[in-house]
């Protein structure tokens, strides 16, 4: 026999809450090693005895054949002597609070779980907060690193003699699983009405009965309170609406199965897979236009008529599948599509507190399904569409966060990217790691600003990383920037806006250029002061080129503008709009005094901005003047594109981009709609979209004449119309570009913190030498 071995091994990665320890006891006591398996603030720490063979599988099978939950990184291993004591055990968690190891996201619910959970012979038969090592709560439930059940909100749940037994049992598939708990000793389901009186009986099926009434019902999630109704009666979604102060923005739908998602939707492979993956986003899907007209029903309740108020003329829904064991109770009592969408009144953050809840959804819900077990952490429901079959986010959060992206370059100092304004995130760097963190929403108020401040402490104290650099927008105004600005001990870092967009694409990507940049957005500060957003850069992570851009534009009023896309066309067309033109018709009491207020330059900021240019088209195709949530006005032109048109509007390019930017000349888009507008809006629409796929082709070439680059990449907020990314990107490749495109963090705001760290970083890297 040969003699035994005895190994010390570190393993990092996303190796905690995800059942590794339980892994690496059976897989020990299998190959019959002795030894122990522990965490600690930077991941798990093994050390295994016995023959050398079996150490040798044991090693191979840790790196390549972990749980299906773990993303182990790297695995390190050193030969140690001997000891000769038998046995294989979990030691005891060390180094509490100081960080370092890495967090897994919280995890949809298994199908052991979900076995046992419909099993009326199982002890936890219909518990709605059954889980396992393979399942449940993560992220939003932890205070502090390393993962251990004291350092969540499940510390004050004591285990009963059971649930101890089965987290003691490395038999058994909750060995050590940290939020185990069952009906005796776990947290406690309860429904309460308006005024906070419980409501008798079962929670899940009395709150069921509510939904049939169309009542508006609170329910208690993963990371946070979101407001459910039945999505097939009209009056009681426009009711939702009325009392969450949301006008027009689409809500998202929850759906029992795979098999109601298609009764509504086209379900492509790509989408089922993300429909029905651990993560369980909401997945955008292809509306069917049958939907309105069906009446297949489950207990009563129809799986198919989606009440018009859910998504105002969208030809695309908004799909979930039930993620925790309280949505899947609930959509076996009611089993017909609900609205399930943030619980927050219109531009707050997601309430997640118990108190502030109940206090400030109670003119809202009629009635709240609460629990006990607190959320530490609040978390939006992630939201993402397919693109080429790959994953576009829109928005990276529940299901994502905080799992960390693999960076292309090492950060030599740490880096807090402290993000922008709209559809904010912040991410924490160190080493080859980058932690963008969940969605924060729109910072422009204080409870935002303090989420955002409370959230990256926590991710330092969690991840062990103290930032040297912080890295904030140019923007002056932006709460970011100003904390950016205000925090001591730190070195700021300033990166222009849409230079992080590209080097958002650029890391996301595993790039560091240099690139072609095109960065469509909305607004950003510019260097110069102005604002900008319709721009072709050349780029790498340190720094940046303007190449060219839209003609720059008066936005008049300013911020108005944003708000009523149709001051933009008076930007554009000012006096020369016909009389009789509509969105002159429609706003003929401003019109003139607008359009003056852009010849002049009053109050009316000059941008190059892409967003603009799209809202001054939607104002006159669509007859979209005023908007009530941001990019509306967008999101609806790209809606009634024909798919098979292929005609484009011109539009000259105006300079070589040599000595100075060259320009596109926007209003020849603006003048071609107003041509053209007697061939319908379905067909303007999409010769819109594909004059702009054109001018960014040949923006493109222009600035590969000139440098010879050949890689492209499209970032900024206007990438997520897929009309136009889908014809932008053919006509760059048919052209030999290559093009990178966004996959793991979204092409919009919520993907500028990532950005703001690669550039921050790069700096830095290169200041050193």
């Amino acid at each position: 026999m040969s003699p035994s071995v005895r190994a010390e091994i570190r393993v990092d990665g996303v190796v905690q809450g995800v059942g590794f320890r339980p892994f690496v006891h059976r897989l020990a006591t299998r190959l019959g090693l002795c030894g122990v398996v522990g965490n600690d603030e930077h991941g798990v720490f093994i050390e295994v005895e016995g023959v050398p063979t079996a150490v040798t599988e044991f090693l191979e099978t840790v790196r390549h054949r972990p749980p299906p939950l773990a993303v182990v990184e790297r695995v390190t291993s050193r030969e140690v002597p001997v000891t000769g004591e038998p046995g294989f055990g979990i030691a005891p968690s060390t180094g509490a609070g100081r960080g370092r190891a890495l967090i897994s996201p919280d995890v949809a619910t298994c199908s052991d779980c979900l076995r046992e959970l419909e099993d009326p012979a199982d002890r936890r038969y219909r518990y709605p907060f059954i889980n396992c090592t393979a399942c449940g709560p993560r992220f939003t439930i932890v205070r502090a690193s390393p993962y251990d059940r004291a350092g969540t909100t499940m510390a004050a749940f004591a285990m009963c003699e059971e649930c101890s037994a089965e987290y003691h049992d490395p038999a058994s598939r909750r060995f050590h699983a940290q939020p185990l708990c069952c009906a005796r000793c776990g947290p406690r389901l309860r429904l309460v009405d308006g005024s906070l009186r419980e409501i008798p009986g079962d929670p899940v099926a009395a709150a069921a009965g509510l939904l049939r009434q169309g009542r508006l019902l609170a329910v208690k999630g993963i990371g946070g309170y979101h407001l459910a109704v039945r999505a097939d009666r009209q009056e009681a979604v426009t009711a939702l609406r009325a009392r969450k102060h949301r006008e027009d923005r689409p809500f998202a739908l929850m759906v029992p199965d795979l098999a109601a998602a298609r009764l509504i939707c086209d379900v492509d492979p790509d989408e089922e897979r993300l429909l029905t993956g651990r993560r369980r986003p909401i997945v955008l899907l292809r509306r069917r236009t049958s939907h309105a007209a069906a009446t297949d029903a489950r207990d009563g309740v129809p799986t198919r008529g989606i009440a018009e108020a859910v998504a105002p003329g969208a030809r695309s829904l908004g799909v979930m599948l039930p993620y925790s064991p309280l949505h899947h109770l609930l959509l076996r009592h009611f089993p017909g599509p609900i609205v399930l969408t943030s619980g927050n009144v219109s531009d707050e953050p997601i309430a997640y507190l118990d108190e502030t809840a109940l206090r400030r959804l109670s003119g809202i819900a009629d009635a709240f399904l609460t629990h006990d077990r607190p959320i530490h952490t609040r978390t939006d429901d992630s939201v993402v569409r397919v693109f080429r079959g790959r994953e576009l986010p829109v928005r990276r959060s529940r299901g994502y966060a905080p799992a960390p992206l693999p960076l292309a370059a090492e950060v030599r100092r740490p880096v807090l990217g402290c993000g922008a304004e709209l559809k904010h995130t912040f991410c924490l760097a160190e080493g080859r790691r980058a932690f963008v963190s969940h969605h924060i929403g729109d910072l422009e108020n204080y409870e935002t600003l303090r989420s955002f401040v409370d959230g990256a402490g926590h991710f330092e104290r969690l991840f062990g990383i103290r930032p040297e650099l912080v890295a904030h927008d140019l923007h002056p105004e932006y709460l970011s920037t100003k904390y950016a600005l205000e925090r001591e001990g730190v070195e700021p870092v300033g990166v222009q806006h849409h230079h992080a967009h590209i080097a958002s694409c650029m890391a996301d990507n595993g790039q560091t250029g240099p690139v072609i940049g095109v960065a469509f957005d909305g607004l950003g500060y510019g260097t110069d002061g102005t604002l900008w957003g319709g721009e072709f850069l050349v780029a790498d992570l340190t720094g940046f080129e303007r190449a060219g851009h839209l003609e720059a534009v008066p936005m008049p009023g300013g911020a108005a503008a944003v708000r009523r896309p149709w001051r933009m066309a008076a930007a554009y067309l000012g006096a020369k709009a016909p009389e009789t033109l509509g969105v002159r018709r429609r706003n003929a009491g401003q019109w003139d005094a607008v359009a003056a207020m852009a010849e002049r330059g009053v109050n009316a900021p000059p941008t190059s901005s892409a967003g603009r240019l799209f809202d001054a088209v939607a104002a006159l195709v669509t007859g979209r003047d005023t908007v009530t949530y941001e990019g509306q006005a967008a999101i609806e032109l790209e809606q009634v594109a024909e798919p098979g048109e292929r005609g484009a509007y011109p539009c000259r390019i105006l300079g070589d981009g040599g000595t100075r930017p060259f320009t596109v000349a926007g209003l020849d888009l603006v003048e071609a709609v107003l041509a053209d507008a007697g061939a319908g809006a379905a067909v303007v629409s999409a010769r819109f979209h594909n004059g702009v796929a054109r001018l960014i082709a040949e923006g493109c070439l222009r600035v590969r004449e000139r440098t010879g680059l050949s890689t492209v990449a499209l970032s900024g907020g206007v990438f997520q119309n897929l009309f136009l990314l889908e014809r932008a990107t053919g006509l760059l490749e048919k052209g030999g570009f290559t093009v990178l495109l966004h996959s793991r963090v979204p092409p919009n705001d919520g993907g500028i913190s990532l950005g703001q760290v690669a550039v921050a970083a790069a700096r830095q890297a290169a200041q050193a030498g």
